[in-house]
């Protein structure tokens, strides 16, 4: 059984869902330490949004246990949910709302009134270099302004663990690299990043990564002694060779269907 008294914001033993004969994840064991950032990487369709909704207490476990900043995810959902921050690629955001008036919804969502909204999103509007945008809709933005209001959104409760599901797709270089430079801020000040990328140079600033593919994690450890381990040149190299590994040697097992 997972302890609740741990270093770790994430802990997994073989979790594990199943939609009928569909096997989705497959006994994954996880364990993300507190005030890291944590890359979870794998090809669409691999398990990583599974596995990221029953972090957030939004999908059931078929088996396995885990908890999420000591919260039991089976029974303690609602604990999980107003504990943590999210953000997807699609930036969740009310388009015709403005900055602030997002900010205000978010605000109200998670409880924070008067003066600690207004301090908090003031703060938040600086960190996130959205000053002077405030009364911009949403819709107007470009998509690096969109994601740091996302980002901005999904911090306005002071969240312990940041989820983050690919929130630099489709974003410019430079706006993905001030976004990395924000986050890689944030961990230093104590909060647990879990995140989902497709880019191998995002990858390779987490403490640590795991790959995922068909449900299962095929390798998980610091990036650098990863690539030295498998004897590549860089991450790119490796997702390529797990990938076509995987592809030659496909999984079966006991009449179920793996995605």
């Amino acid at each position: 059984m997972v302890s609740k008294l741990s270093n770790f914001a994430i802990e997994t033993e073989d979790l594990t869902k199943q939609f009928g004969k569909l096997l989705v994840v497959n006994k994954v064991n996880l364990s993300v330490p507190k005030g890291h950032i944590y890359g979870f990487l794998g090809p669409n369709g691999s398990g990583k949004s599974t596995m990221i909704r029953m972090l957030c207490g939004v999908l059931e476990p078929t088996s396995g246990n885990g908890t999420v900043l000591g919260h039991d995810i089976k029974k303690e959902p609602e604990s999980i949910k107003q504990k943590i921050g999210y953000m997807s690629q699609k930036f969740s955001l009310y388009q015709e709302l403005t900055v602030k008036e997002n900010l205000d919804f978010y605000s109200g969502i998670y409880g924070l009134k008067g003066e600690e909204s207004k301090n908090r999103q003031k703060e938040l509007i600086e960190v996130s270099g959205l000053v002077g945008r405030e009364n911009q809709r949403a819709s107007s933005l470009s998509g690096g302004w969109k994601q740091r209001l996302a980002l901005s959104c999904a911090l306005i409760h002071r969240p312990d663990l940041l989820i983050l599901d690919e929130p630099t797709a489709g974003v410019d270089p430079v706006s993905r690299r001030i976004f990395w430079d924000i986050i890689t801020q944030l961990a230093k000040e104590g909060i647990t990043i879990l995140v989902t990328t497709h880019y191998m140079d995002e990858a390779e600033l987490c403490d640590e990564i795991g790959f995922i593919f068909f449900g299962n994690i095929l390798i998980k450890g610091k990036p650098e002694e990863l690539i030295k381990e498998h004897n590549v040149r860089n991450l790119d190299d490796l997702f390529i060779k797990l990938v076509e590994e995987q592809e030659h040697n496909p999984l079966k097992g006991g009449g179920l269907t793996y995605v």
